[in-house]
């Protein structure tokens, strides 16, 4: 092997956790609900109503999250409240805004990426 390859093997294997971290945010729902969850706490409930999702799939995302370490959930009652455990996610997202004002309409229009992709 090559000092080149295990050079690059070992940038993939640093980069592997960012990339999760991307993949994790990668979906539409899980992102309206980060993103929901970073102007304040919310239930299962209020989480359906503003996003018009269906309860299952905004519990099945919220597990995903909670897997993922970015959002963590109290009892309240019967209810479960949940809230990021992330603060710094307010920072990536202030950034994504910037990077997405910055580039327009090139990543919606990305063959791969974008809006009507089936990545």
């Amino acid at each position: 092997m090559t000092m080149t390859t295990q050079k690059g093997d070992a940038s993939r294997v640093e980069l592997a956790p960012a990339a999760a971290l991307f993949r994790s945010l990668g979906d539409p729902a899980r992102l309206a609900i980060t993103r929901r969850l970073a102007t304040g706490e919310a239930r299962v409930v209020d989480l359906v109503a503003e996003l018009g999702l269906a309860q299952s799939t905004v519990s099945k995302h919220l597990a995903c999250l909670r897997d993922c370490g970015l959002v963590d959930s109290r009892p309240v009652g019967r209810a479960s409240v949940f809230a990021l455990t992330q603060p710094a996610l307010l920072d990536l997202f202030a950034a994504a805004e910037t990077v997405l004002v910055a580039t327009g309409s090139a990543v919606a229009l990305c063959p791969a990426y974008g809006q009507g992709s089936d990545a």
